[in-house]
């Protein structure tokens, strides 16, 4: 059944978007990812504009994540004091961001921006997180329990120290701040929700324990790509609602079916599965940049460059 997107100006099977929309709620609640870093590329790949679907795959990263962190909510496995520092950070990124995403639109290179900053972001944090967990696997069978985390390191001596009592720590808030800074200009830049940053660095660099991160980290996504579309929508007029909805209305099922999932799955299995989807992803989009299009040249607005 194929629908016209007005905004977008493309038509597009609508039982495609459902499942897309699905697919990446199931990812959401599995990994504490808005899902964005999968949903974005996939509609690159459908044919939607990368302005439209950066606008756009903000909404659903709403629902996907709204729906997800409620599940979290109900066994109390979101640090929302945590969650707090992050958010104030991001709202400042996602402002940042969409000043910077108007900017390289003028330009006509904001294309070729938000692909060549999903193969560098995505190659990198796939590349670590892969690698990582590959180590965790090792040590949980050679000692019989899970690696020991490091209590003490640069975060532990930063000042401005508060205490998180639902992650269990006591640490400077500069590093969450820092790290939701980040999050939301890539928010506003590639139409992620930042989870697959976010999850990474919540573990690793904030040493805060996996079962809290997930549910913290959909928490936090909700606000910060709600305020980035609510900017996209105001500024650049990009998001096409009838799209939103479609994905919207599977995502919303897939994040139940996913939380499910992802509470009979090991710590490490879980940041391995993430790690190779990213790495996936990844490689399919540094393909496309490398490889001669099938038509070299194409028809746009006037007064485009």
């Amino acid at each position: 059944m194929q629908i016209y997107l007005p905004i977008a100006e493309v038509s597009v099977n609508a039982f495609l978007l459902l499942g897309l929309g699905g697919l990446v709620g199931i990812l959401s609640g599995m990994f504490g990812v808005g899902g964005g870093f999968l949903m974005t590329p996939l509609l690159f790949f459908i044919g939607i504009p990368p302005p439209v679907a950066v606008a756009t795959e903000a909404v659903q990263i709403v629902a996907s994540s709204f729906s997800g962190v409620l599940a979290h909510l109900r066994r109390k496995s979101v640090d929302l004091k945590m969650g707090t520092v992050l958010l104030i950070g991001g709202l400042i990124g996602a402002a940042v961001g969409v000043v910077l995403f108007n900017y390289l639109k003028s330009l006509g290179q904001v294309d070729l921006l938000v692909k060549l900053c999903y193969v560098v972001f995505l190659g990198i944090i796939g590349g670590l997180m892969f690698v990582e967990s590959l180590r965790a696997i090792r040590r949980s069978k050679v000692v019989g329990a899970p690696p020991v985390r490091r209590k003490h390191g640069l975060v532990h001596a930063l000042p401005l120290k508060v205490k998180f009592r639902v992650s269990g720590l006591y640490i400077s808030v500069i590093p969450p701040l820092v790290v939701g800074l980040l999050v939301g200009i890539l928010a506003a830049i590639m139409g992620v929700g930042g989870g697959f940053i976010m999850v990474p660095a919540m573990i690793y660099l904030l040493g805060m324990p996996t079962k809290v991160v997930i549910g913290t980290s959909l928490f936090q996504i909700i606000f910060v790509t709600a305020f980035t579309t609510m900017l996209h929508a105001t500024t650049n007029y990009t998001v096409d609602i009838v799209l939103a909805v479609l994905l919207l209305v599977g995502g919303v099922v897939g994040a139940q079916i996913g939380t499910r999932i992802g509470v009979k799955m090991k710590a490490e299995q879980l940041r391995i599965l993430l790690a190779i989807m990213v790495l996936l992803v990844c490689g399919k989009l540094a393909l496309d940049l490398l490889l001669v299009p099938s038509e070299l040249y194409s028809l746009g607005a006037g007064g485009g460059h």
